[in-house]
């Protein structure tokens, strides 16, 4: 309770920038007196943006060290891909991205809601997913014998040539 007391305390204290709750968080996830599953259950009964700044700070803490991340966190983004906030689903695949390598046989579903999110109207969403995926891609799993395919086609639609080079990267990589 004294911790989401903290957490409600750090969203309604205007005077932190959005930027600064991030790394507020995200430290106190790194150094272990934030628990991850506390940020999780909070972010749930948030409104979308304040939603997508507790995954934000997730994704701060996995960039830095995925060893915090766990089965439960792939989950919760997996299902988080799904949400109406563009913020949400690219803060979401961006984490996905960070842990995939923790989790190479898990990710079916993970997978699904990730292709779905490919022909978003956002460019960031695109591009997170495309980040997400390529590092899919590059764990040479059994997932590939049908992401290559897939994700060549999507290279021939993709418009925005930062996110065709996530995908040209991941296959570059994995035929070298």
């Amino acid at each position: 309770m004294y911790l989401q007391m903290k957490i409600e305390e750090l969203f309604q204290d205007k005077s932190i920038k959005l930027k600064s709750k991030v790394v507020i968080l995200g430290a106190g996830l790194l150094d272990g007196t934030l628990f991850l599953h506390s940020l999780m259950t909070y972010a749930d009964q948030q409104k979308a943006t304040d939603k997508a700044t507790c995954l934000e700070a997730i994704e701060y803490a996995t960039k830095r060290n995925v060893a915090i991340a766990d089965s439960g966190l792939l989950t919760y983004v997996t299902i988080t891909l799904n949400d109406k906030e563009p913020r949400v689903k690219w803060e979401s695949a961006k984490i996905i991205g960070n842990i995939v390598r923790l989790f190479p046989d898990r990710l079916d579903r993970t997978i699904i809601n990730l292709l779905g999110n490919t022909h978003n109207s956002g460019t960031v969403v695109r591009w997170a997913t495309a980040y997400a995926l390529a590092e899919i891609i590059k764990l040479k799993t059994h997932h590939n014998d049908r992401l290559v395919s897939q994700t060549e086609l999507l290279c021939e639609f993709e418009q925005d040539n930062g996110v065709k080079k996530k995908y040209l990267d991941a296959l570059k990589k994995i035929k070298k």
